[in-house]
């Protein structure tokens, strides 16, 4: 379990007209090359690792996007943002889920309070949203890998059959006792809203922002394959049930990533709606054989490790995604990266840089 936070020890550098510039949501790794998402786009990015310079020992660029337009056939219109909030690698795809949920506008200090009435009572729900991908990740002509639409191995992009409301996951939702009164309310409002991804073969795990239940947070099971171009659910037993809930004990946080390493499942925590409060990391132990003999439709687990605490800032810097190094990159100990959203003036190197954190044993 880390133990301990090297500030800033990770440098980002993006360019000018990157899909993702510094609002992180995602990341994962294949080898050297390090895949990113923001919650403002509608596509990925994909950087190298460079050479250290000076005491800059981990720094990343070169950046390439890959537009999702490019490789799936969305609801929406290609511009029209994802919300990409959880990504994770496994056996060749890059999977990757959009927040699914609801947003509702802000006011704003230049309007009326009339005019900011109005917009408070305003909720919309963007068509790219409610998205759950796999993306076949291949190596080009120089040995880099990419994000393609079809590889010549016959894998494809696909992703679960839906629309720009729905999809099969919100439909087997949409009369759940603890998860279907939340699905009209927005995400940041402590309504439906996926913020973690982690994938065991078919079975996806979904962490849930929101709803927080009396304290309990939220991680689906849901078990996929492909089915006429696109994903369908695939029942988890014998009694036809596709999604299992699993609420953990997170002290009232909720979910914003999730990891696996080995057999343990690492949860990033922090708060469901619009505060400035902890965001912690913690650890279920044997989580993966936990799941596995698991065949109840609910279960509730509160024997979590808690971990270092992260820093967070007056609406900025607030972490938001974590993925474990791959072996040889610098350090020797097991590492984990820990990118921002928002990142304050103290993450940033001009206007394309950003700084992540790395997460240590001692």
């Amino acid at each position: 379990m880390p133990q301990a936070r090297s500030a800033n020890a990770v440098r980002l550098e993006f360019a000018a007209d990157s899909l993702v510039q510094s609002n992180l949501s995602g990341a994962a790794f294949t080898g050297d090359w390090l895949w990113v998402a923001g919650d403002e786009a509608c596509g990925l990015d994909r950087l190298r690792r460079l050479d250290p310079v000076g005491a800059e020992t981990l720094r990343f660029g070169e950046v390439r996007d890959f537009p999702l337009h490019g490789l799936l056939d969305l609801p929406g219109e290609d511009g029209e943002e994802a919300d990409l909030e959880g990504m994770a690698v496994a056996d060749g795809y890059l999977w990757v889920v959009g927040s699914h949920g609801l947003k509702r506008k802000n006011a704003k200090p230049d309007r009326s309070h009339a005019d900011n009435a109005k917009r408070l009572a305003k909720t919309a729900l963007d068509s790219n949203r409610r998205l759950l991908a796999c993306l076949p990740i291949e190596l080009d002509a120089q040995g880099q890998p990419c994000l393609v639409r079809r590889a010549q191995d016959g894998r494809q992009a696909l992703r679960l059959a839906g629309d720009a409301r729905h999809n099969l996951l919100t439909r087997a939702l949409a009369d759940d006792p603890h998860i279907g009164p939340y699905m009209a309310i927005p995400g940041k409002d402590n309504g439906f809203d996926i913020e973690g991804l982690a994938v065991d073969g078919r079975r996806l795990l979904l962490g849930l922002r929101g709803p927080v239940l009396r304290g309990w947070s939220a991680v689906l099971e849901i078990e996929v394959e492909a089915h006429d171009g696109g994903l369908r659910l695939v029942p988890l037993d014998g009694k036809g049930t596709l999604v299992r809930k699993h609420f953990l004990q997170l002290d009232g946080l909720g979910v914003r990533d999730l990891h696996f390493a080995g057999d343990d499942l690492f949860i990033l925590a922090g708060p469901t709606m619009v505060l400035n409060g902890d965001i912690r990391l913690f650890k279920w132990p044997a989580a993966r054989q936990a799941l596995a003999a698991n065949l109840e439709p609910v279960r509730f687990e509160d024997a979590l490790v808690t971990s270092v605490p992260l820093p967070h800032g007056r609406g900025t810097n607030r972490a938001e995604a974590i993925c474990q190094l791959p072996p040889g990159l610098p350090g020797g100990k097991t590492q984990w990266l820990v990118l921002y959203d928002a990142p304050g003036a103290d993450r940033r190197d001009g206007a394309h840089a950003v700084f992540g954190d790395l997460l240590r044993r001692d």
